[in-house]
């Protein structure tokens, strides 16, 4: 009892010193702003078609160029968000979409939708996309109470164990309904058939972003664990299936329209908390911005590497979030 006393003292000290400390509007934050609008005029302004020298130029610049920029930006940080709660919840810095299988039960939710109906439409594969990754990741969070972890490694293991299964059963499914075709395009993340029309839905990623930072410190509370919230009066159950809610929701909305965007989720997270520690109420204006960012800086290059063509976001996104989660990996075996 001492000790729980201890660690739940310890808890709302915590907490309480996060509400006081932590500005966001610093020198390095309006910089980071900055440097976000940046990125994104080049992005408004980089591609294939003249948009200068055409008659409909300026017309194909809002019905394309604008809405990728736009789902550019709501996509980065969602996922990162997505990462950064998965982290906090499941103490453990490995943790993200990619890795727990959610992405993949989302990827499987598409395909059942499409055997129910043929020709559905972007709120019924949202729907599916989103009811089987929250389905998939209360299936994950269940195996970790369950099973004895002697290593933080053995997570992100499980995690992908159990999406490579869910995958061999959507791709089993796709070539037994001759879907093989569709689900290839579906987990290639791109962003060229952005335009207007297509993307509108992932504006609700802002009602995500509210949501996550009204629940902040309660989320916070849930990641120190399940005695010490408890202890403090936050029904540990709850928080876990509010914060389920909100990833398999972002996870849904950004599948269902995007495709798969692997490691972004990874990557953001790490790389603020390695700067400015584990507070999820200050740390998420930056993981937003970072995840803008990255994702945004990631497309560009997408579309200048191979010009006249682009290759998918996602295999740039892929090649450096597998050598972060490699070096993560490195880092922690070295404390273990």
């Amino acid at each position: 009892m001492p000790a729980s006393r201890e660690a739940s003292a310890a808890g709302a000290e915590k907490i309480r010193l996060r509400r006081h400390s932590g500005k966001v509007w610093t020198k390095p934050f309006v910089a980071a702003i900055l440097a976000i609008v940046v990125l994104g005029i080049v992005s408004l302004f980089t591609g294939v078609y003249d948009i200068r020298g055409q008659e409909d130029g300026w017309e194909m610049f809002f019905i394309t160029r604008v809405p990728r920029t736009a789902a550019l930006m709501l996509t980065g940080a969602a996922m990162s968000m997505s990462g950064l709660v998965m982290q906090l919840i499941t103490q453990n810095r490995m943790v993200e979409p990619t890795t727990t299988g959610t992405i993949e039960w989302a990827g499987l939710g598409l395909i059942c939708v499409y055997l129910v109906v043929p020709a559905p439409t972007l709120v019924m594969r949202m729907t599916g996309a989103i009811a089987f990754s929250f389905v998939g990741t209360m299936i994950f969070f269940f195996f970790l109470r369950k099973v004895r972890l002697r290593s933080s490694l053995i997570v992100p293991i499980i995690g992908m164990m159990l999406g490579a299964v869910v995958s061999a059963v959507s791709t089993f499914v796709s070539l037994v309904f001759r879907m093989s075709q569709s689900v290839e395009t579906w987990f290639v993340g791109s962003f060229a058939p952005v335009q207007v029309g297509r993307y509108e839905y992932l504006w609700l990623i802002v009602a995500v972003s509210i949501c996550i930072f009204v629940y902040a410190d309660r989320l916070t509370l849930a990641g120190l664990g399940e005695d010490v919230a408890t202890s403090l009066g936050v029904n540990y159950n709850r928080i876990i299936i509010v914060g389920t809610a909100i990833i398999s929701f972002a996870v849904g909305l950004v599948v269902s329209v995007i495709g798969n965007v692997p490691f972004l989720g990874l990557i953001v997270p790490n790389v603020v908390s390695m700067y400015r520690g584990d507070d999820l109420r200050g740390n998420l204006p930056w993981v937003c911005l970072v995840g803008m960012g990255t994702i945004t800086l990631s497309d560009i290059i997408s579309r200048t590497i191979i010009m006249p063509f682009e290759v998918p976001v996602s295999l740039i996104l892929g090649t450096a979030g597998a050598v972060v989660f490699i070096i993560i990996l490195l880092r922690q075996r070295k404390r273990t």
